[in-house]
């Protein structure tokens, strides 16, 4: 809508006074002579023009029709006189004039002139022919030039900048043509086209542009010179915008002939350019000056206009560009973090946050891409992109910032769902051009180097003798998924390394690593077209041969070095099959040396064919039996080996023809690398061999259980070992590709049911290479079998993988929500489903494990929409796990929190549970909230039985007293009503009257089995209630408690354990949640005490061996069908059970009777019951994670007894705690506070172990020596290091399998942290002052542990990342001295020399490391780090010290607070400064809900009485803004306490003690507006942003306390149209002003 509505340009062509008003400006021009003066040739004097004017003025009643027909004759004339210097006067002239009699509106008059002079320019922009000047020949009689009312409206001609935050930076310029091309012949300049030489196009060209541009020049002075007229009047906010838009277009399109390069190369700019540039300066200025603020200065600093190109020599210019770029350093410095550089992520968190830029549906969520690191923009925002990455210039800051991330993430391995959010596909493999990826911030270039980093680190530790097979292992995944997936341009990468390690560095190739790593990864189809079609194919494959290294010092009895003997050959033999053309390039030696792998080979199934049945010989040692054949690549497939393979091993069950079995478990280490070797080049054979192995034992038939009456045959494989995780460790990946496939197939289509040695070495294959291999089982399934779900033993084997070996590998994909919509599916199929319990429970076992191994708020339905398909079990669990993530990790994103309310409303839409106060006082405040206003519906409950209570106990009785009819079953079942069917379960307990032998349990047992799951667990929950409201009836009546509740037990006790009718798991969740009812636990108790259920998990915990499964080599042992499940579940069941058991169903229950006994206070019985199922915890898949979040849940609540409990669920031999946290725990009195040094090492434990290193390449391309501090705390620890890094975990990088929870080493060490931390038997308070204390002086600490007092010996060192210091910081106002003082109580004896770093880098890595502890610790924590360090804060000596003058006060503070890198430096770092780099630290990792507290530490700081103070405040809280652009509230709660403390300062009432001039807080001002933006925009600002009007009122009501020069900057955020720019021109705010 336009604020400044014209009228109808028509009607001002047809006005009665247009003629005569021209006919008077055209005496005045000169142009006409006056048809009534007397004999006067010249033009009347200016000073007669206005007398003139009004007596035409005279001749006509409407006056303001009259006006406007004045501006638009007015603007007519601007175009045509420009260039006429005299004609141009008279125009100003006559303007003032009119002006002085109030006949000009300057808010409709500006606009129209700019919006003619635009269309005036496009028109010579496209005529390639320069502006009309006024000629008496060029003029008619009527009215000289088309009037401005056929122009449109300027935003016309203003194309929209994305990469430029105002719509009119790169606006009108358009191509110029060329000479050759039509332009029309319009008469618009004295110069005609008929006269211009056209001798050459060169002429033509320079002729044609000089005449534009002069013309151009001219016509814009003139504009501004009318502008600065009507600036000395007060106009609207929408003007000034409109004018400031056009200046910034000008200034930026000064140089129109930058398409014409070679015209530009002989050009400089002409006068009247200068002059033109030099008013629109004059007009910028005026806009932009403090004293009138017509346009906020911030609108410059987000003009882009300091980044035209081709600036000319012009002092006036770059004072302007100098002024812009001072104030947008300045602002930018907000919106940082102190060490922005160094935030980087850790991957010792699972939470990477997103930073979407808009808001986004709960269905996109999934979809998003996560930005691991942000790169500052200019305005200090925080920005992400494919676009922003390519652009990122190699071996800068933020080149560097990212290979340090993408290196960090190779050696720390977090999962592929990870990177594939990441990285996009390089550009050489995308089959169609696509549009840029929002989310990416790793370009195909990073990844590259980042991986030829990573080899070159695993070669220096190869080359001096460290073992790290391991490694290379681990790598060797994440590389074939990298290049799998396209992310690495193959080609570019086989070039790049071989520069690196060829060319560059002679020495560090000694071995065959690089070799047998390329052939991990020869036969994926990338690699194979670009060694078969790729025109480079010869070059690369020649290079790739070229990395081979004869090894004669290799050991022939070691498996691995048999291997990279071998791999050359491998490689060899691959590239021979892959293409003609390259075989001159191969190594003939190498292709003879493959003849041994066949003749190796066929000397096993020579050995093989010539032995007799049940005698193994061979001359060449002894020999394993195996199944000869011909297998599909041409080579004799022997399932077994020679040379030393073992000890002979004769089944004489199976070995009719002279078959034998391989026993894989005694393979020895020479066979074993043969073996792998095979795997490279005969992949068939050797999975054919794997596969023999399974099936050499034989089959045998199952035979169903005594209660079946079944024809149908049921075929086992017998039980054999499964292979190890030794061997399969060094398959090639392409055999672990096909064999997994092979065995699905063996698994889920086959005729016989697996041996568990199959189903475990399947899932082994899995857990070894989880980037290459993994596989979403439902989908990947169904696409393979499309009826394999359709099958009963095959969804029950697969939801038992899933269950009990897969869980850990889901989460760590970040697939554990997929997973639960999957199962959720079976879950709801199955729930009303009449008889089908076995697969109903399972499933629903799984789907508990899955919800609460959840770490982030989740939906409960993949659409989001709809009831939730949760049974009431699933609701109540997910009731319960929102409660733990959000105490105990908080809420990640502002995303989360719109669709949170809508799940509770989902949830509770089908639940009728009702938490109790006990629970309700341990859940957040968010849930306890939502949930306490719940109607509690347990008495209806009671009322309902109550009244159905006569009619349900007459259909029991009939059907469950001893002597009850058999047949009266089926009547009951086709006739009892749906809603009394509920009371079946209570029924039985009151006629039970305490002898369950009453009770006819055939019937029973026939009636719930046809029951339907869903009306099972109903049951229970209906039993649950009326069982203890009978209870407290019976007490009443005076009977004992305790006969009641032995009474309730053995009722209980006939369900689950003597006749196994109801399932155990089921029924103590159902327990649990009736807390209220103090009776209920003391139920739950009894019956984890009962000797029936210690013996059962005795025997499965026996029979399921150790809790590393993937480490078991002997023979599994089958349970029995019924056994394992019991009655209910296994009743018309025949497929038998691989690793379920009803004990296993217990494992995600136990936790939750832990939590219940807890909330209500009974912590004694948490113990016991923690003891009694210590052994059973140990198979929990998530056992690590059950003890941090338990311990932060109820942290402050829990007894150290009870503490010490918890912990020992724990193996601590696999965890890395510190020796001195194991001393102090067990030490007489522990509960006083550690000395500092534990929490030092503790930090220097996470920068050793968790915190990406800092890596001392300095240039792109070397390298450098990166090994003593990158891979520093796993291979280069000294004896000293002990106390900060693991202590009982083993050295070197580990596998997935082996940190299966909580997913990553670098998780698992900073998750220990944490539990150490919330484990010691002291307050937070003791333990955040004592991390504060270590931060504030750690420098000074850490100069004196290195070097004494006399400072480092070589500066930063070569390799440091960190800035160079500015000089600056007068040593009078920072006294090292007084603020550095080092910290007593850290043992500082070699502590740098522990990290591998100099003590500058280290001090700013510890305050990150402790940042990131902080924030994943509970909110208790976070209010004291609040308190501590506003505290110290207000106590520093020099905001304190009323000596120190204002600017050394100023000049202290700033030095502190530019970035604490560089104090570290120069030794001169304060406690302010460190505190806010320990502020933003802790922000940066901490979750978006969490930040709500962020305000407390202004709080604690206020008064704010100093502009010192009012900055330190603005510099911690500003970094937090760009996180809070999607959570307006928190951010609008964040701006007004930032405004707050304003008021506190420049308050109309405060009184400084030092009077302060509003430019000096210019850069605060700036910034506010920025955060404006940024919020209104939800992400980086953009050209259309535009701050919400929620936040102009937010900003308008506090300005209105503030001093009127300080209100008078801010005058534009508020939401008067009348003076607000912005409120102007909001679309909202304009269409409703009110």
């Amino acid at each position: 809508m336009d604020p400044n509505p014209r009228p109808s340009s028509r009607a001002y062509q047809l006005h009665p006074a247009r003629s005569s008003i021209v006919d008077l400006f055209n005496l005045y021009l000169g142009t006409q002579k006056r048809v009534t003066a007397l004999n006067r040739e010249l033009p009347p004097r200016n000073e007669q023009f206005l007398l003139d004017f009004g007596q035409l003025q005279s001749q006509f009643a409407d006056q303001d029709q009259l006006r406007s027909v004045t501006e638009s004759i007015l603007i007519s004339l601007v175009v045509p006189c420009s260039g006429h210097a005299p004609r141009a006067e008279f125009l100003l002239f006559a303007l003032r004039s009119l002006c002085s009699i109030g006949y000009i509106n300057w808010d409709t008059f500006l606009p129209s002139l700019l919006s003619s002079v635009s269309s005036a320019e496009m028109s010579v922009g496209q005529g390639n022919q320069a502006v009309t000047s006024v000629s008496s020949t060029s003029l008619s009689p009527s009215g000289m030039l088309p009037s401005s009312s056929t122009i449109h409206n300027s935003s016309t001609f203003q194309s929209s900048n994305p990469a430029s935050p105002l719509p009119s930076v790169h606006g009108i310029s358009s191509p110029a043509q060329s000479a050759t091309d039509p332009s029309p012949c319009v008469a618009l300049s004295p110069v005609k086209s008929s006269d211009i030489s056209c001798s050459g196009q060169q002429s033509t060209m320079r002729v044609n542009s000089t005449i534009r541009d002069n013309t151009v020049s001219c016509l814009r002075q003139l504009c501004c010179k009318i502008i600065l007229t009507g600036l000395d009047f007060n106009l609207k906010p929408v003007t000034y915008a409109e004018i400031f838009n056009h200046m910034l277009n000008w200034l930026v399109n000064w140089d129109q002939r930058q398409q014409e390069s070679d015209v530009a190369k002989s050009w400089r700019p002409d006068k009247a350019l200068i002059e033109c540039l030099h008013s629109c300066l004059d007009v910028i200025w005026l806009l932009v000056e403090e004293d009138k603020c017509r346009v906020p200065f911030y609108e410059l600093l987000r003009s882009g206009l300091q980044f035209i190109e081709n600036i000319p020599d012009d002092e006036a210019l770059f004072t302007l560009i100098l002024e812009i770029h001072r104030r947008r350093d300045m602002m930018a410095m907000h919106m940082q973090m102190l060490d922005q550089h160094l935030q980087c992520p850790t991957f010792g968190t699972h939470r990477f946050l997103s930073q979407t830029t808009s808001p986004i549906s709960g269905e996109a969520v999934a979809n998003l891409r996560y930005s691991p690191i942000m790169y500052p923009s200019v305005l200090g925002e925080p920005l992400h992109g494919e676009d922003l990455a390519n652009s990122i210039q190699r071996g800068s800051l933020d080149w560097e910032r990212a290979l340090r991330c993408i290196r960090h993430a190779l050696r720390t391995t977090p999962s592929p769902d990870w990177w594939k959010r990441v990285l996009l596909v390089a550009p050489c493999y995308r089959p169609h051009p696509q549009g840029p990826s929002a989310g990416a911030v790793f370009t195909s270039e990073m990844i590259c180097e980042a991986t030829i980093d990573r080899i070159v680190e695993l070669l220096k530790l190869t080359n001096s003798e460290i073992n790290c097979w391991q490694e290379w292992l681990v790598f060797s995944d994440i590389f074939f998924f990298l290049m799998k997936n396209g992310c690495i341009d193959f080609v570019d990468f086989v070039d790049k390394l071989i520069l690196r390690l060829i060319e560059g560095d002679n020495h560090i190739l000694r071995t065959n690593h690089v070799t047998w790593l390329l052939a991990q990864i020869i036969r994926v189809e990338l690699v194979m077209n670009a060694l078969t079609s790729d025109p480079r194919k010869m070059e690369t494959t020649r290079k790739i041969l070229s990395f081979h290294k004869e090894d004669r010092s290799s050991d022939p009895s070691n498996s691995q070095s048999i291997l990279l003997d071998f791999i050359s050959s491998c490689q060899n033999l691959r590239i021979w099959s892959l293409n003609t053309s390259t075989r001159e390039y191969l190594n003939n030696e190498q292709l003879q040396k493959g003849k041994q792998i066949d003749e190796w080979w066929r000397l096993a199934g020579k050995a093989l064919t010539g032995s007799s049945i049940g005698v193994a010989t061979c001359t060449s040692g002894a020999l394993l039996g195996g199944t000869t054949g011909v297998g599909s690549e041409g080579v004799a497939v022997v399932a077994g080996s020679f040379s030393g393979m073992g000890k002979t091993k004769v089944d004489s069950s199976t070995t009719t023809t002279g078959e034998r079995m391989m026993d894989y478990v005694t393979l020895d280490d020479r066979s074993i690398g043969m073996f792998w070797v095979m795997s490279y080049t005969m992949a068939q054979p050797a999975i054919d061999t794997v596969m023999n192995w399974f099936s050499s034992a034989g089959a045998a038939e199952l035979i169903p259980g005594s209660h079946l009456q079944s024809n149908e045959r049921v075929m086992v494989m017998k039980e054999i070992s499964p292979l190890p995780m030794s061997l399969l460790s060094g398959f090639s990946l392409h055999l672990c590709m096909k064999l997994a496939f092979q065995m699905e197939e063996s698994l889920f289509t086959g005729q016989v049911v697996p041996s568990i040695a199959l189903v475990e070495t399947y899932t082994r294959l899995l857990l070894i290479a989880p980037h290459s291999l993994f596989r979403s089982h439902f989908s990947h399934l169904s696409q393979r079998y499309p009826a394999i779900l359709s099958k009963p033993g095959a969804t029950l084997l697969v939801l038992e993988i899933l269950n009990y070996r897969l869980l850990p590998l889901y989460r760590y994909q970040g697939k554990g929500k997929t997973l639960m919509y999957d199962v959720t599916k079976i879950v709801s199929a199955l729930k009303g489903k009449r008889g089908d319990h076995r697969a109903f429970r399972l499933a629903e076992n799984l789907c508990m494990n899955l919800i609460l191994s959840l770490r982030d708020p989740f939906q409960v339905k993949k659409e989001g929409k709809g009831p939730t398909e949760f049974t009431e079990t699933l609701n109540r669990i997910t009731v319960i796990t929102l409660a733990i993530i959000i105490k105990t990790r908080g809420i990640a994103e502002a995303d989360h929190l719109p669709y949170l309310q809508t799940m509770l409303e989902q949830i509770m839409a089908t639940s009728q549970h009702t938490w109790s106060e006990k629970t309700l006082r341990y859940f957040p405040s968010l849930l306890r909230e939502a949930m306490s206003g719940r109607i509690d519906k347990k008495n209806l409950a009671i009322q309902a039985w109550q009244q159905a209570e006569t009619t349900v106990i007459a259909q029991c009785t009939n059907l469950l007293l001893s002597s009850g009819d058999s047949s009266y079953v089926m009547t009951y079942i086709s006739h009892s009503f749906p809603m009394h069917r509920q009371y079946l379960c209570a029924a039985a307990c009151m006629l039970m009257h305490g002898h369950p032998d009453n009770i006819n349990v055939a019937n029973l047992a026939r009636v719930l089995r046809d029951f339907s799951p869903e009306e099972v667990t109903s049951n229970i929950y209906t039993m649950v209630d009326v069982l203890l409201h009978h209870i407290h009836m019976e007490l009443q009546h005076g009977h004992s408690l305790q006969d009641l509740l032995s009474k309730a037990c053995a009722n209980l006790a006939f369900f689950i354990w003597t006749n196994e009718l109801l399932p155990l798991d089921i029924l103590l969740l159902a327990l649990i949640d009736r807390d209220d009812d103090s009776h209920a636990l003391r139920i739950v108790i009894s019956l984890l005490d009962k000797q029936e259920l210690q013996q059962r998990v005795k025997l499965f915990c026996m029979n399921r061996g150790s809790p590393e499964h993937w480490l078991y080599a002997g023979i599994f042992k089958r349970a029995d069908l019924q056994k394992a499940l019991g009655n209910h579940l296994s009743w018309k069941e025949r497929y038998p059970v691989f690793f379920d058991d009803a004990a296993a169903r217990l494992l995600p229950v136990i936790p939750l009777v832990v939590y219940r006994l807890i909330e209500n206070d009974a912590t004694d019985q948490a113990d016991r019951v923690l003891a009694m199922y210590s052994q059973l915890l140990a198979y929990h898949p998530l056992r690590f994670t059950f003890v941090r979040d338990i311990l932060a849940y109820f942290y402050g609540h829990l007894p150290g007894k009870l503490i010490v409990r918890i912990l020992n669920i724990l193996d601590f031999g696999k965890i890395p705690f510190s020796e001195s946290f194991l001393k102090h725990m067990s030490s007489s009195n522990p509960v006083i506070c550690p000395p500092l040094d534990y929490f030092a090492t503790l930090l220097l434990g996470l920068v050793n172990n968790v915190i990406p290193p800092i890596n001392t390449n300095s240039k792109s391309g070397s390298m450098g020596d990166t090994s003593n501090n990158t891979l520093r705390a796993t291979h280069n620890k000294t004896p000293a290091a002990s106390q900060s890094g693991p202590t009982n975990a083993s050295e070197g990088q580990k596998s997935f399998y082996q940190t299966q929870d909580p997913g990553t080493f670098t998780q698992l060490v900073l998750e220990t942290a944490v539990i150490e931390i919330l484990s010691l038997p002291v307050p937070a308070t003791q333990i955040v002052s004592s991390l504060v204390q270590i931060i504030v002086h750690i420098q000074s600490t850490l100069i004196q542990s290195s070097n004494g007092l006399h400072g480092p010996p070589n500066g930063v060192g070569q390799g440091s990342v960190l800035p160079t210091s500015p000089s600056g910081g007068s040593t009078d106002s920072l006294s090292a001295s007084r603020s550095s003082a080092s910290v007593s109580g850290i043992n500082t004896s070699n502590f740098v020399s522990r990290s591998g770093y100099t003590c500058q880098q280290l001090s700013c890595l510890l305050i990150q490391a402790c940042g990131l502890l902080l924030a994943q610790l509970p909110p208790d924590f976070h209010k004291q780090l609040y308190i501590e360090a506003s505290r110290l804060i207000k106590e520093s000596w020099w905001l304190t010290d009323g000596k120190r003058s204002l600017g050394e006060l100023d000049s202290a503070v700033g030095y502190a607070l530019l970035d604490p890198t560089w104090a570290a430096q120069d030794n001169t770092s304060t406690a302010i400064g460190n505190i806010v780099a320990l502020l933003h630290a802790f922000f940066s990792n901490l979750p978006q809900e969490w930040l709500e507290a962020t305000h407390l530490i202004i709080k604690h700081l206020r008064p704010v009485t100093s502009v010192a103070m009012l900055r330190i405040a603005f510099r911690i809280m500003g970094p937090l803004l760009p996180r809070l652009s999607n959570a307006h509230s928190l951010f609008n709660k964040t701006l007004s306490l930032l405004l707050n403390i304003m008021v506190d300062v420049f308050g109309r009432n405060s009184q400084p003690a030092t009077p302060v001039e509003a430019s000096e807080i210019a850069d605060l001002i700036d910034f506010l507006h920025h955060a404006v933006h940024y919020e209104g925009q939800g992400g980086p600002v953009q050209a259309s942003s535009k701050p919400r009007p929620e936040v102009l009122a937010l900003c308008g009501r506090a300005s209105e306390s503030l001093r009127p020069d300080i209100q008078h900057l801010l005058s534009h955020l508020k939401t008067d149209i009348n003076s607000s720019i912005y409120a102007a021109t909001h679309p909202k705010l304009v269409q409703n002003p009110s």
